[in-house]
C-alpha cells in the first residue's frame, strides 16, 4: 500500500490518463482545513482556486485528468467546499462528473474510491472512516478489467459538472456557505 508522498509520485509519473472515482461526502486532508474554515465563513479562496496548479502541472504536459464524484443531496459542508473547487480544476483541464444518487442512481459501481493510470495500473483507495487517507492499494493486473468497466459506466452515467451545477445553483455560480 503506498501513502502520502508515495502515492503522489505516481501523478508525476503517469504518461497518458489519470481517471479518479470518488465515493466519500467527506475527506479528512489535514492540508484543506483552513481553507475549508475560510469557504464556511464565506472568505476568498484565492487564486488557486480560479485554475488549479496542480492539475495544470499534470494538463500542461498533454495528459488527460478525469474524475466522476459520487454524491447524494444534500451536500455535506465539505463537498460544498470541494465541489466549489471543481470550476478551478476544469479551467486547468481536468473533466469532472457528478452522479447524484439522489437523482440518479446508478447501480454496479465500487463503494469505494480508485485512481485508474494509463489504463494499466488500478489503485484501490483506503480511508479511515472519518475520510483521512491511509493509502493506495495497488489491485493485481487481472482485476484492471473490472476497473476499466467501473470507469466507463460512471463516466456514461455521470452528468458534466457544469450542468449538474447549473440545475442545483441559480446562476451556476460557485456554491456558497
Amino acid at each position: 500500500m503506498l501513502s502520502g508522498e508515495e502515492f503522489g509520485a505516481l501523478f508525476d509519473t503517469f504518461e497518458r490518463t489519470a481517471f479518479r472515482l470518488e465515493t466519500l461526502d467527506e475527506y479528512d486532508v489535514e492540508e484543506e482545513r483552513e481553507e475549508i474554515a475560510r469557504f464556511l465563513a464565506g472568505e476568498g479562496m484565492g487564486p488557486e482556486w480560479t485554475d488549479n496548479p496542480w492539475v495544470r502541472s499534470m494538463t500542461d504536459k498533454g495528459k488527460h485528468v478525469a474524475r466522476v464524484h459520487v454524491l447524494q443531496s444534500p451536500l455535506t459542508d465539505y463537498l460544498r467546499y470541494e465541489l466549489a473547487a471543481y470550476p478551478g480544476n476544469i479551467k486547468a483541464g481536468e473533466s469532472i462528473g457528478i452522479i447524484d444518487q439522489t437523482e440518479q442512481p446508478v447501480t454496479g459501481l465500487p463503494d469505494h474510491d480508485f485512481w485508474l493510470f494509463d489504463d494499466t495500473a488500478v489503485y484501490r483507495m483506503h480511508y479511515t472512516e472519518a475520510g483521512a487517507f491511509i493509502g493506495g492499494e495497488l489491485l493485481p493486473p487481472e482485476r484492471l478489467p473490472e476497473y476499466q468497466e467501473y470507469r466507463d459506466r460512471a463516466l456514461a452515467a455521470a452528468v458534466p459538472f457544469a450542468n449538474y451545477w447549473e440545475r442545483h445553483h441559480a446562476g451556476g455560480g460557485a456554491p456558497q456557505p
